[in-house]
């Protein structure tokens, strides 16, 4: 069994309350707007290092006491969900209820390990399409994630600034998971898509791919939502896997009788019903499907995860809150 709809819901066009069925797909998100645990935790004291830390009779203890920002509180969630797996493609995204004017206090406290190695990433601040939300701040490095890795994410802001009149008011742990790379090249001049895991050919599948009115978005496209079945317009769609928010999906199209022959689709993928459930069954949120030489205009940063068609040096400085926290 696989469900109606998973969902990363990354910006405000994928609908957080969709139905979903029973069972998941592999990476699927419990929830669309999961979180780590989001109590604040004091440290941990025992009673050798509680009486260790008190001063000597007769002495004033200097010891500097700990200060917590005030203001209006910023509450921080994450759309990744504890324990999962996804693919090599998948940045850490963080949402923010409030828009965030400094980011230092927390790139500062914020730490990503990648196998237990302290991950040469960065975060990039961006408006958030999400309901409820004012600004993501996405964390990736200058090459996607290692494949069967474990990925851990510690935010311990609560209490920090973030910004002037605003303070965290919770923090964050995230253990998730990659598997196998899965990286798809879509070529559009030949009309075949190249399926790959850790290197290695899997697949070629013959497309269709927008029509001259409708072009396909050129770029480097995030797997990041699976529908059973799509309405698009009316029409139930089977086999949908969506790319980007503002409706490219890679889709069965029993209607299109010129695939691998004629780009003639609104945009989407098209492809022959079995593949694209081959291709669904075999996917991961996460997964990075590569539009190289798409007549279409490249995918904004915005569009869903289109976070890989930033140059490494641009996200560096941070996007939104450029020269704030890097």
């Amino acid at each position: 069994m696989v469900p109606a709809v998973v969902a990363l819901a990354v910006g405000g066009t994928v609908a957080a309350a969709m139905a979903r069925g029973g069972s998941s797909h592999p990476g699927a998100l419990a929830t669309p707007t999961a979180t780590a645990s989001t109590t604040p935790r004091p440290p941990a004291t025992s009673a050798a290092t509680s009486e260790a830390s008190k001063p000597a009779a007769g002495t004033t203890s200097t010891q500097p006491k700990p200060t917590t920002a005030t203001g209006a509180p910023v509450h921080v969630s994450l759309l990744e969900s504890d324990g999962q797996t996804y693919g090599v493609g998948m940045p850490i995204v963080a949402r923010f209820t409030r828009t965030v004017t400094d980011a230092k206090a927390f790139e500062k406290a914020a730490t990503v390990l990648v196998n237990g190695v302290p991950a040469d990433g960065a975060w990039y601040w961006e408006t958030s399409g999400a309901n409820g939300y004012a600004v993501e701040a996405h964390y990736r490095g200058a090459d996607y994630w290692p494949a069967h890795a474990s990925i851990k994410v510690n935010l311990p802001v609560a209490g920090l600034s973030a910004g002037t009149g605003l303070v965290f008011d919770d923090s964050l742990n995230l253990s998730i998971a990659t598997g196998a790379e899965h990286v798809t090249t879509v070529d559009a001049s030949t009309k075949r898509m190249t399926v790959t895991s850790d290197g290695k050919p899997v697949k070629t599948l013959d497309v269709s791919l927008g029509k001259a009115s409708t072009p396909t978005y050129q770029g480097t496209k995030i797997v990041m939502e699976f529908d059973r079945v799509q309405d698009m317009e009316g029409t139930p769609v089977p086999w949908s896997v969506r790319l980007t928010n503002s409706g490219e999906f890679i889709h069965a199209a029993p209607w299109n009788s010129q695939i691998g022959q004629a780009n003639l689709s609104h945009g989407c993928t098209n492809l022959d019903t079995a593949d694209a459930e081959w291709f669904y069954k075999f996917s991961l949120l996460g997964d990075v499907v590569q539009y190289p030489d798409a007549p279409g205009p490249t995918a904004k940063v915005w569009d869903g995860l289109g976070d890989w068609n930033v140059s490494w040096a641009t996200w560096r400085a941070g996007g939104l809150l450029a020269g704030s926290g890097n």
